[in-house]
């Protein structure tokens, strides 16, 4: 009698980037490393990935720029300074990446080319600018708004301005919008809005609004601690990372269609409980998700 050979997470270091295979339930490891991850972003060819990454021993002071071509998995370290480099995202072109970089007392949003030369700065509000996205133009968070700006970074306002923006709450952030997505074909905007703050890690639900700040749709009423959410190439699909279902941490991966509905975990059950999954993101032909993996203590 012939019986499958069970499926098995990878594993090397502690930190990792898999891939997913949304039909198979298969996962690949892609490259692993010692030191943690804190997010990616694949890039337009779907051949190379810039992902942020602590570079020593010394925490997050040491966070630096790196990226990978997934052809032979080496990394190239982009960045190299005594500052914060986090946050990094492609250009609609692939020849430069947006990233955060604290080196004053807030954050700002600076640029380098693909083989790690002509860094500069492109906009610093002297507030914390952060959850960066680029497509035609480029989105942040700034004062829990939702802002956008051209990609000289002329042009700067914001979009949304949510019940009790700004206003303190029991998690790490305020009552306010994070973690901005332009939709492929530059129409709408996806967020994250912290809704409540009842649980240890908050809740959030997801809102579509028109880049003219007109016409904002509610697409979840779940209250999850979640966020961190992408397009599908053709923009029909959203995959995002859920933290936690009130104060029972999961990091889980989630799907759900463009209009909110058949929202559901796509986390396969063979995956342990040890096995912490963040920032999922769709491969060009929408059929994998690359993702990080952490394997938990």
């Amino acid at each position: 009698m012939f019986l499958p050979k069970k499926m098995v997470v990878p594993q090397e270091e502690r930190w990792g980037i898999y891939s997913l295979d949304l039909d198979s339930s298969k996962v690949e490891l892609l490259f692993s490393s010692d030191t943690q991850i804190s997010f990616l972003d694949l890039n337009h060819a779907g051949d190379s990935v810039v992902f942020s990454q602590e570079s020593n021993d010394d925490g997050e002071e040491s966070e630096e720029i790196f990226s990978l071509q997934l052809s032979d998995g080496i990394a190239y370290q982009l960045t190299d300074n005594e500052y914060r480099d986090v946050y990094p995202v492609w250009s609609p072109d692939d020849q430069q990446i947006a990233y955060l970089s604290w080196r004053s007392t807030t954050m700002g949003i600076y640029l380098i080319d693909v083989d790690g030369g002509n860094e500069r700065v492109l906009y610093d509000s002297e507030y914390h600018d952060a959850d960066l996205d680029w497509e035609d133009r480029i989105l942040f968070t700034r004062n829990s708004q939702v802002w956008i700006m051209d990609t000289d970074g002329s042009n700067v306002h914001p979009v949304t301005n949510a019940p009790h923006v700004g206003e303190e709450s029991n998690t790490n952030v305020p009552f306010g919008d994070y973690d901005p997505r332009l939709k492929p074909n530059g129409s709408q905007i996806l967020f994250s809005r912290l809704v409540d703050d009842g649980s240890l890690h908050g809740n959030y639900d997801f809102f579509l609004i028109d880049t003219d700040g007109a016409s904002e749709t509610r697409l979840t009423d779940s209250g999850f601690s979640q966020g961190i959410a992408q397009w599908s190439t053709d923009g029909d699909m959203i995959v995002y990372s859920v933290a936690a279902i009130d104060d029972e941490g999961k990091y889980d991966i989630y799907l759900m269609d463009s209009d909110g509905s058949n929202n559901h975990s796509i986390t396969p059950e063979y995956f342990p409980e040890t096995f912490l999954c963040y920032c999922p993101a769709f491969f060009m032909d929408n059929e994998k998700i690359i993702f990080i993996g952490e394997w938990w203590e």
